[in-house]
């Protein structure tokens, strides 16, 4: 278990406050940034890592999109075509979910 910058994780500031908010619960990434039990910490809040899972775009469901917040399956793939150049959804591409909690 490492203490990690929350920025590793979360790429881009605007994520930092829906996490740290709630409205964000778990990230998919191209590969792993964390292990599990690893923390970071957002305005003093310090956060968990309790599940990292290789998987593939075509696992995603509506509740994935809805923990990464976004209302739905259609509106997250839209949202990562606009974030990266170039970027084609592929059902076999491999990613790794990083699920996270707020911890007392």
């Amino acid at each position: 278990m490492a203490h990690r910058d929350a920025e590793e994780i979360l790429p881009g500031g605007h994520l930092l406050e829906k996490v740290s908010s709630g409205k964000i619960t778990q990230l998919h990434r191209g590969q792993a940034y964390a292990e599990e039990g690893d923390t970071f910490e957002i305005d003093g809040t310090t956060f968990e890592v309790n599940d990292v899972t290789e998987r593939t775009l075509g696992d995603l469901t509506d509740e994935d999109a809805q923990r990464e917040g976004s209302p739905d399956l259609e509106h997250y793939r839209e949202r990562l075509r606009r974030a990266h150049d170039d970027f084609e959804w592929d059902d076999d591409s491999e990613v790794v979910r990083h699920r996270f909690e707020p911890v007392e």
